[in-house]
């Protein structure tokens, strides 16, 4: 199920709570950065699936939440998004999702 998520969705990202709604901070901040820019984005609540919860980790192989996936390839969690979102790394990854889509 995680590997169709990842793949089906452009951009991807596991968290605690949804993005109206973040049920930890480091959840907000990197629903913060792709709304600040201007992505649409899928997103999974890992606190109502125990197994995803579980599962993301080993899939990744990354042992915390939120993580973030686009195009199918996993970002990071909230330090390494909120690093590539300063540094403006983030907002050309993001480009390419807008390429990608515009194509279909």
């Amino acid at each position: 199920m995680i590997k169709q998520h990842v793949t089906e969705n452009p951009v991807m990202l596991y968290m605690k709570g949804n993005p109206s709604m973040p049920q930890c901070g480091f959840s907000a901040k990197i629903v913060q950065a792709l709304q600040a820019e201007g992505v649409d984005f899928s997103s999974v609540n890992v606190l109502d699936y125990p197994s995803i919860r579980d599962g993301i980790k080993k899939y990744s192989e990354w042992p915390t939440i939120p993580q973030l996936y686009v195009n199918g390839e996993f970002i990071g969690g909230c330090d390494i998004v909120s690093q590539m979102s300063e540094s403006g790394e983030l907002k050309e990854i993001l480009a390419d999702v807008v390429k990608v889509d515009a194509k279909e």
